[in-house]
């Protein structure tokens, strides 16, 4: 599991572009866990990652680490970090990472990369060949958008409430190779599209192949990267067991999944987007509109023996009853009610709320 972060001002408020410093101290202070930091796209964000592991225990036992040396090594340079999809607070243009192939993306791409800074979360899981991990994306693709709802968790961005419970994906979807993708076919199918789509220039390289699944290009995974960062882990623990078990579905299921034609595809994203589980949902099973709950507690008995075989279903059992009752998006939303509405609340709120767990667990 990969999760993107962001660095605050604990005084502003606002994003801080000071990744290098919180990383070299992270580097020369950390544990054992900061070796899972590293730069992202822009100058406020850090990326964590977890090694490969096999129970859900382990990886929220890496995910929290990772966060505690982030959150300390933030804090040793006068910073917080906070989970949350997009920047609630603040405007400009971000600065970009000192990376040559990052400055490529920004020249390349203008305003299009100029709003990034959004964090999401990216959940691999493993595949024994690439013929497998396209049969698996061309059959959990639908059910994609649910997973997105589940995640929810950026209602609000440079001040303002955009009225989306999740604005990181509409700000991701701006990109020209991001989003929902027709089925490929195949593994060959697979690569002709990629090098077609990276031809044309939408995409630089196949690190830029922003589709909502993916081959990974550095393991031997299926990356789904729909959803945003979750500032609850057991919540991001949720969505890798989700995601692990839409993908073995998939690869024990011999019959062909009947394709979805791509404007409904987006519609889906879209929905889920705008509402996340408040609304009603576009349902992977018929393609018409159905209750938010209903949809997602459809995704859990799709994937039940998945999960059982795996020992997940406890806490997905646990979990999702409660973000069904109160989502990343809406917890953002009843922070600023509390504060009379103000954006700073927000982003304290998510700050105290990210470091939480290590805490509980380190005290």
């Amino acid at each position: 599991m990969e999760e993107e972060l962001l660095l605050i001002d604990p005084e502003s408020r606002l994003p801080a572009p000071r990744a290098e410093q919180v990383l070299k101290y992270a580097r020369e202070h950390g544990s054992g866990a900061s070796d899972a930091l590293d730069h992202e796209l822009f100058r406020h964000q850090l990326e964590t990652r977890t090694p490969p592991v096999t129970s859900l225990d382990d990886l929220r036992r890496h995910l929290v680490g990772a966060r505690h040396d982030a959150t300390e090594a933030a804090a040793a340079v006068g910073l917080a970090v906070a989970a949350s999809g997009a920047v609630p607070l603040g405007g400009g243009d971000p600065r970009t990472s000192p990376d040559d192939r990052y400055r490529a993306m920004v020249e390349t791409y203008g305003e299009v990369a100029r709003p990034g800074g959004t964090c999401g979360l990216h959940v691999h899981v493993a595949i024994d060949s690439d013929d497998d991990g396209v049969r698996a994306i061309d059959t959990i693709t639908p059910w994609l958008p649910v997973l997105l709802a589940i995640s929810a968790n950026s209602p609000f961005h440079h001040g303002r409430d955009t009225r989306y419970a999740s604005w990181r994906s509409q700000v991701w979807t701006q990109w020209p190779s991001a989003g929902p993708t027709a089925p490929f076919g195949s593994a060959a199918g697979y690569r002709e599209a990629s090098r077609q789509l990276i031809a044309s220039g939408a995409a630089l390289d196949p690190g830029m192949l922003y589709y909502d699944a993916r081959l990974s290009e550095s393991y031997p995974t299926v990356e789904v990267r729909i959803t945003d960062v979750c500032t609850d882990p057991d919540e991001a623990v949720l969505i890798a067991a989700l995601v692990r078990g839409l993908v073995d579905h998939a690869l024990a299921t011999t019959s062909e999944p009947a394709p979805w034609r791509a404007e409904l595809l987006r519609a889906a994203r879209w929905r889920a987007a705008r509402y996340g589980l408040t609304d009603r949902l576009l349902d992977p099973r018929t393609g018409r509109l159905a209750p938010a709950r209903a949809v997602a507690e459809s995704l859990v008995h799709r994937v039940r023996d998945q999960l059982e075989a795996h020992g997940d279903t406890a806490l997905v059992d646990a979990v999702l009853p409660q973000v069904l009752a109160e989502g990343g998006a809406t917890r953002q939303r009843a922070a600023y009610e509390r504060g009379g509405g103000n954006v700073a609340d927000v982003v304290d709120d998510l700050v105290a709320r990210t470091g939480a767990a290590w805490r509980q667990v380190s005290g």
